[in-house]
């Protein structure tokens, strides 16, 4: 061992001397100021557990940049999944943002349980963007809540609230009766989304109809304080119901619906950020994605070039093979 790498695990020693936690306390600490989503922390707990095990018998605050980039070798060659196989780019990008942010929290100067960041140096995976085409055109989705509506009326308000208002699936059978409200003029009804991803909240407005709707079947929707009281998997089960009913190809999901509603939004003259701030999005990069598939319905160069030859290609082409 290098004279460096000595002085290194020697500082970080005795800074984990100076504080008192162990690596397990520091963990527990780090998770718990954290204002993330159980969803997040849960994924934070399982990602720093499995480096911990990884780089034992040594400390967290004696791993190097090579110790980081070793994990995210074994993680891409499939070392920790159960069927040995690689994990996907996105999965390996979420377990090393999780080192990432608690390494950067540990090293913080205000903090300082840690003299180093040894994350810093290390790439995440590229994630390619595969959900811009993850969207219903407006036939699909006719064909998709009228399957639902033969399901129930509540199987079609799950339909309807994911597509008009583009909830994440565990917004919507986390929303409450009581995070229904109205505006000063008592002229809309908005939903408040207390913790979205993130952790973070956000207003949404319901369409005048679509609370009408819920409002007329109140009372066989739940008696408890949740609108829908039954779990993601469940929702995803009824829509996969209903795709199979009406016969759709594509591979439908609650989340395609919140594609579906961010394209239609942008379709019929929503701003980005209007869009960004009904998605709850914290970057508006992210929203500008949906952005790709507008710019499909627009003319493109070929439209241009086959008015300009149209004159060329009609008449007798047109009586020959048919135009």
């Amino acid at each position: 061992m290098s004279v460096n790498s000595l002085s290194f695990s020697a500082r970080n020693r005795s800074a984990r001397r100076a504080h008192g936690y162990s690596d397990n306390q520091l963990i527990q600490l780090f998770l718990s100021v954290n204002d993330r989503s159980k969803h997040t922390i849960k994924n934070y707990a399982l990602s720093l557990r499995r480096f911990q095990a990884f780089i034992a018998p040594k400390q967290l605050g004696e791993a190097t940049w090579r110790d980081i980039e070793e994990f995210k070798q074994h993680l891409m060659v499939g070392t920790f999944s159960k069927n040995g196989r690689p994990l996907s780019p996105a999965t390996v990008a979420t377990q090393l943002s999780s080192i990432r942010s608690f390494y950067k929290w540990a090293s913080d100067p205000n903090i300082r349980f840690m003299s180093h960041n040894p994350s810093t140096c290390i790439r995440i995976p590229r994630v390619k963007v595969t959900s811009m085409n993850h969207y219903l055109t407006k036939t699909d989705l006719s064909k998709l809540l009228a399957a639902l509506r033969e399901q129930g009326i509540r199987d079609y308000l799950i339909g309807l609230m994911l597509v008009l208002l583009g909830l994440r699936v565990s917004e919507l059978t986390a929303v409450k009766w009581e995070d229904f409200y109205t505006d000063p003029s008592e002229s809309s009804v908005w939903l408040t989304i207390p913790n979205g991803k993130g952790g973070k909240s956000r207003e949404v407005k319901v369409p005048a109809l679509l609370w009408r709707m819920i409002s007329a079947n109140r009372n066989s929707l739940s008696t408890g304080s949740r609108l829908f009281p039954i779990t993601s998997r469940q929702v995803e089960r009824i829509i996969e119901k209903a795709r199979v009913k009406c016969r759709l190809h594509k591979r439908v999901t609650p989340h395609w619906l919140r594609h579906t509603n961010a394209t239609l939004a942008l379709l019929n003259g929503a701003t980005l950020q209007q869009v960004q701030e009904n998605l709850g999005h914290s970057q508006l990069n992210t929203t500008q994605r949906y952005l790709h598939t507008i710019k499909l319905l627009e003319k493109a160069a070929p439209d241009f070039v086959e008015k300009g030859i149209a004159d060329i290609i009609q008449g007798t082409d047109c009586e020959q093979w048919g135009c």
